[in-house]
C-alpha cells in the first residue's frame, strides 16, 4: 500500500465462488458478503499510479479536483498526497459528512472529469475504496512539510477482532507523541481491512514513532494474523499544496 506523511493501514480479502450458481466448490473456503457499512461519515483513500513524466500534470489535475471538492455539500475534508519514493503514485483522501453526501460527489461534473483526464496518462485502474472510522482523532489541520504515511495491512479473518484493538490502542498511544499531526484508523467494506493514515511534523518525529515501543508491540503482535502474502505495507508521501 501507501505511505503519506499520515500513515494508512489497508486490509483485503478474496471472496471465492464456482463459475456457475455461485456454490462454492468441494473444498473451497466460502465468505459471507459483508455486512453493509454503518451510517455515520465516509472516509475515502483512493489510489492514482501515473506514468512518470505526467506527474506534473496529474498533479494538477487533483489539485483542481481538489479544490472543487472542497466546495461539495458535505466535504469535510480533501487532501492530495504525492509518494516521496515514487512521484508518479498518489493518494486522495476524502472525509465525507455521511455516504449519501459522498455518493452525490459521485455524480458531479469534476468527479467525472478528472477521471476522465487520468485515463490516458494512468499506469493502473482508479482505485478507490470506501471506509467508516474506527479509531479517528480530532480534526486538525497538517502542516506543510508534515511527513505523511499510508499503511496497507492485510490480516485473516479471524484476526481482526484483536486487531481493531490493536490498532485503537496504537491510535491512542501514537497521537501522545511529539510530532504527531494525525492518527486516524478507518475501517473498509470488510471487516478486516483497515486504512491508517499518518502526519508527522517532520522526519525526526516520524523516525521516532518507528523506534517507540508501543509500535514495535504492535508489529510484533500483528505478524501471527497477517494473512500470507499481505505484509505491513507502509509507504511515505508529501502533502501536495
Amino acid at each position: 500500500m501507501q505511505k503519506l506523511i499520515p500513515v494508512v493501514a489497508l486490509m483485503t480479502l478474496g471472496l471465492a465462488l464456482t463459475a456457475g450458481g455461485g456454490t462454492p466448490a468441494a473444498g473451497q473456503a466460502t465468505q459471507a458478503t459483508p455486512p453493509a457499512q454503518p451510517d455515520g461519515p465516509r472516509f475515502i483513500v483512493t489510489y492514482v499510479e501515473v506514468t512518470p513524466a505526467s506527474e506534473a500534470a496529474a498533479a494538477g489535475f487533483m489539485k483542481e479536483y481538489r479544490d472543487a471538492t472542497r466546495r461539495d455539500d458535505g466535504n469535510l475534508k480533501a487532501e492530495v498526497l504525492q509518494r516521496n519514493a515514487r512521484p508518479g503514485h498518489f493518494v486522495l483522501v476524502e472525509d465525507w459528512r455521511d455516504d449519501a453526501a459522498w455518493k452525490q460527489h459521485r455524480q458531479a461534473a469534476h468527479t467525472t472529469q478528472l477521471q476522465d483526464k487520468l485515463k490516458s496518462i494512468r499506469v493502473s485502474p482508479y482505485d478507490e475504496r470506501s471506509h467508516t472510522g474506527h479509531a479517528v482523532g480530532s480534526a486538525g489541520s497538517v502542516p506543510g512539510g508534515s511527513v505523511l504515511v499510508v499503511t496497507h495491512v492485510d490480516v485473516i479473518p479471524p484476526g481482526q477482532v484483536q486487531l481493531r484493538e490493536m490498532l485503537k490502542t496504537l491510535a491512542d498511544a501514537s497521537r501522545k507523541e511529539a510530532g504527531n499531526a494525525r492518527f486516524d484508523v478507518l475501517q473498509g467494506v470488510r471487516q478486516n481491512h483497515f486504512s491508517v493514515i499518518e502526519a508527522w511534523r517532520d522526519q525526526r518525529a516520524y523516525e521516532a514513532h518507528t523506534t517507540a515501543a508501543h509500535t514495535k508491540m504492535f508489529r510484533e503482535q500483528l505478524q501471527p494474523l497477517a494473512a500470507d502474502g499481505a505484509p505491513y505495507d507502509e509507504r511515505l508521501y508529501r502533502l501536495v499544496p
